[in-house]
């Protein structure tokens, strides 16, 4: 047995021996799962039931685990207190390339039931829910690249991560002889994936020495959040068990192409059935489409911390590179921030702004409220950019800096008004704390520029 199962399936499995682990997790404030490994018979006798709990700091911490303090949420002020993991029944599934292992994706709740509002999986059911209430429903995808290293993580930190050896020597974009010599990792990938009800549509080398990029199949915003995370680390444990690394840093290496999270979205009826962003019959594209993209467009410069949380996510926009430096859209068009592909039933957003850093739980929040803000006032869509948008002049810019995307996230009234004045206070305090982190920080660059020659 393979992909999604039902509790009753799980138990059977349980019993049969043939599953002896659960994964309960939940996705933290970078997107990574955190949670417990339970014994298959005490998730059937003790968690089955009544879920499980975890400590609050998990939402209230940075990449190295470390606690950080000002959060409301919790803290030392608070005790560290527990919050309960329920777990989404919708989500559980086999994972095939970890022994005898079934995961379940948690919802994040206070002991009195209530949903935690800041957790990644509460702020997106809650634009799910929105757009719901419009008699709306979407459908998105992603798309991610990755670099991938003859090293394995323990040899990439011996070496400081410098002086790293991709998987390649050149670059490999649709290459398909270099694509070969990966192979054997992309086939594992792809197969694997699909036993764990994460659709695939292909794979395929990128514009990177090393860089790979596989296309996830299209859902429901809640069920491709859950499918990105589960790939995002499924493909870094395929490749620790070949005895590999592969990093999904926005900017591994200022010489090399970054790497993106493309993000495709398209607005449906509340059955699903029905395309909005097309009008059959005139057939062109619908007004709800010009004031879904017009809506993603004015608030992508305010959003753009929940498409680039980290300060290395701003290194990736570059001029010449595939990463957009311009919030522009155009036709087919890939020097913009937003572009427009697909036809009739198939005509569709792809935003190129998010890195493949990115939350995916908060970008896809981020994409619906942004939508909904320019359905709900009509806002007219700005003339579409042709040729080469890096030129491109009266336009505006992907912001620069993390430092930048924080200013404008904390004068958004627009953002409180769609994620909840407490969400966007406990998102601005993680990014003010990396900001302060980094600027603390004596780099490389720094070193080199000025140990001898100052």
């Amino acid at each position: 047995m393979s992909g999604k199962i039902s509790v009753k399936e799980l138990a059977a499995l349980i019993r049969k021996d043939e599953i002896d682990t659960v994964l309960a997790v939940f996705p933290d404030m970078q997107g990574r799962w955190m949670g417990k490994r339970v014994t298959g018979r005490y998730f059937l006798d003790n968690v089955m039931e009544g879920g499980l709990h975890a400590c609050a700091y998990l939402l209230a911490t940075d990449v190295d685990m470390e606690p950080l303090p000002g959060f409301e949420f919790a803290g030392w002020q608070t005790g560290y207190q527990d919050f309960h993991m329920l777990p989404d029944w919708a989500t559980l599934r086999i994972i095939p390339w970890l022994e005898k292992t079934a995961l379940v994706v948690c919802d994040a709740a206070a002991e009195n039931g209530a949903s935690v509002s800041i957790a990644p999986r509460s702020i997106l059911k809650r634009q799910i829910e929105r757009a719901a209430q419009k008699g709306l429903r979407l459908k998105v995808a992603s798309e991610l690249e990755f670099f991938l290293f003859k090293e394995t993580y323990e040899t990439a930190q011996q070496k400081n991560y410098h002086g790293l050896e991709p998987f390649g020597h050149y670059i490999e974009d649709y290459h398909v002889l270099q694509g070969s010599k990966a192979e054997f990792l992309m086939r594992a990938i792809r197969a694997q994936m699909e036993a764990a009800g994460v659709p695939v549509e292909f794979s395929k080398g990128e514009w990177g020495k090393g860089q790979h990029e596989i296309n996830l199949r299209h859902a429901d915003p809640l069920e491709m959040a859950d499918r990105h995370s589960i790939y995002k680390t499924g493909v870094k444990e395929i490749a620790m068990s070949k005895g590999l690394a592969v990093t999904f840093m926005a900017k591994y290496d200022g010489r090399q192409a970054g790497s993106s999270f493309h993000l495709h979205a398209s607005l449906w009826d509340a059955s699903g059935k029905k395309a909005l962003f097309w009008s059959a019959a005139k057939k062109s594209p619908s007004p709800l489409f010009s004031h879904f993209l017009a809506g993603q467009m004015a608030l992508a410069r305010e959003f753009s911390y929940f498409f680039a949380p980290h300060v290395n996510s701003y290194k990736r926009y570059q001029s010449g590179s595939f990463a957009p430096t311009r919030i522009a859209w155009g036709r087919d068009n890939r020097t913009c921030g937003f572009r427009i592909v697909g036809e009739e039933e198939n005509y569709r957003v792809e935003n190129r702004i998010p890195g493949a850093d990115a939350n995916p739980y908060l970008a896809f929040a981020a994409t619906i409220a942004a939508g909904l803000y320019g359905l709900e006032r009509k806002l007219p869509l700005a003339a579409e950019t042709r040729g080469n948008a890096y030129l491109a002049e009266g336009v505006a810019d992907v912001p620069k800096s993390l430092a930048e995307a924080v200013d404008l996230l904390r004068k958004s009234s627009r953002a409180r008004e769609a994620f909840g004045p407490e969400v966007i206070e406990h998102y601005l305090r993680s990014a003010g704390l990396e900001q302060a982190s980094f600027d603390a920080a004596v780099t490389c660059w720094e070193r080199e520029k000025f140990f001898e020659r100052i």
